[in-house]
């Protein structure tokens, strides 16, 4: 994909699914990000996949893990090690699209989370994700949320 051309809805839904993916690998197996992106890289066909959004949301969310979670904490009564690695690879990747890729809707942000859950996570946890990013929303894109 060239500089010019805009990543589709599957491209970036692709790169969505990979990043969780490399994100939870991250949380459980704790290797360099840049060990985990390249292996990435290598084993999954990313032609379809919109690799861009792929490598900034998995660089840049490690590198303000903490600032991450300070704004998820605000929204949720759980402890940040109370949450599967799941639910806090979605939140995480959510709270750094609010604030880093204004490009995305938030509305857009929510709902993918939303199915990022459903198909990765425990049973309900799709409710839990809904309601922490509906709240991380109102606080970080709160111009866009009253338009």
């Amino acid at each position: 994909m060239n500089s010019t051309q805009k990543p589709n809805p599957s491209q970036r839904r692709k790169a969505r699914k990979l990043a969780l993916q490399a994100l939870y690998q991250w949380h459980i197996a704790e290797q360099p990000i840049t060990q985990i992106e390249a292996e990435f890289l290598v084993d999954n066909d990313m032609s379809k996949v919109d690799q861009e959004y792929f490598s900034d949301v998995l660089r840049g969310v490690p590198r303000i893990k903490s600032e991450l979670d300070e704004h998820i904490s605000k929204h949720t009564d759980r402890a940040i090690d109370e949450m599967t690695p799941i639910e806090l690879a979605i939140l995480r990747m959510g709270t750094f699209e609010f604030m880093h890729r204004i490009d995305v809707p938030y509305k857009v942000i929510i709902n993918e989370g939303v199915e990022l859950s459903k198909s990765f996570g425990a049973n309900e946890a799709h409710r839990f994700v809904n309601g922490v990013l509906d709240k991380l929303a109102q606080e970080l894109r709160i111009t866009e949320v009253k338009a």
